[in-house]
């Protein structure tokens, strides 16, 4: 039996009603919507169950909506005693990962990250930032692009490495236009502009990073019971003194996705459980590697039929 990795999801996943069912069904699910709302002092699970979607998709309500969604979820496993070997989540999601982890208590994760969506939003004026998915083309050609942008005055940096052929650029809006449309030009397939808030994982986040800083050193982070893929390195982190510094630096830095997955292949999982709404991260799993299985769990029945075909895969 190979080992099994829980993945969660970032940004962009959100949909208004996520966890509703399960926290009708289970009060242990509701709780952790509870406590959400008591530690933030609004009602973010009004808006999680009822909308509206344009309020849920503002990047402070965003994070610790998915967070909340995705550690109610892992209840789930905890009561039927399935366990990973190890845990990742993409940018935000890297911070669910800590929990599931145990290195960072729930409420702590919560506030953390409602603040990190206050800072990233502030980080960078609306409008001046922006960022694109740029498809077929190899992040050494893509850099290459961004690294002569830049130079000539316009940031623009690799955001998001997500699977072979599909990177995410961040940076000032002029900038991302600049290296899409090189981009094009030197054989990538298409350039498509993002919906989001700000020029996320780029330098421009790093006035960011520096209030960030104030929020993290007042954390009771902990070492974590099972190993998180960091976003930054791709390697396994337990130390609560490193999960702090990728933390703070994982706000300007690039998400290194694909190679987190390849990593984890490396050190044996073939069951990866994304945990949350959507399917965004097992979509890419797929890509980056076809040979191994790929569940995503978001409400009872994708729970059961998971469990379902892990048993009869042990037979």
């Amino acid at each position: 039996m190979g080992k099994i990795a829980f993945v969660f999801p970032g940004q962009g996943s959100q949909v208004v009603g996520m966890g509703k069912q399960l926290a009708e069904q289970y009060t242990e699910i509701l709780a952790y919507f509870k406590k959400a709302d008591d530690t933030l002092s609004y009602e973010l699970s009004k808006l999680i169950f009822e909308g509206p979607q344009s309020e849920l998709t503002l990047t402070v309500n965003t994070q610790p909506a998915l967070l909340t969604t995705s550690i109610a979820i892992v209840e789930l496993f905890n009561k039927a005693g399935i366990k990973a070997d190890f845990l990742a989540g993409h940018s935000l999601g890297e911070y669910t990962a800590l929990v599931a982890s145990g290195a960072l208590a729930f409420e702590e994760g919560v506030y953390a990250v409602r603040k990190r969506g206050e800072f990233m939003e502030r980080a960078v004026p609306n409008g001046e930032g922006s960022m694109a998915a740029v498809l077929g083309i190899d992040r050494e050609s893509l850099a290459a692009v961004t690294n002569e942008v830049t130079e000539a005055g316009f940031p623009v940096s690799l955001a998001n490495l997500n699977c072979p052929g599909q990177i995410v650029i961040s940076g000032s809006r002029k900038g991302v236009e600049l290296a899409s449309e090189r981009a094009k030009a030197v054989g990538a397939k298409r350039a498509i502009p993002l919906e989001v808030s700000g020029p996320f994982h780029s330098s421009l986040m790093k006035p960011a990073a520096e209030e960030l800083q104030d929020v993290l050193d007042k954390l009771q982070m902990k070492d974590s019971a099972i190993p998180v893929i960091a976003n930054v390195s791709a390697q396994p982190m337990s130390e609560a003194s490193e999960i702090k510094k990728n933390l703070l630096e994982q706000l300007y830095s690039p998400v290194l996705w694909e190679d987190s997955i390849v990593s984890m292949v490396e050190l044996g999982v073939d069951t990866f459980i994304e945990i949350g709404p959507g399917k965004v991260l097992s979509g890419l799993i797929k890509k980056i590697n076809r040979n191994v299985k790929v569940y995503s769990v978001s409400d009872e029945a994708s729970f059961q039929a998971m469990v379902k075909a892990l048993k009869e895969e042990q037979q």
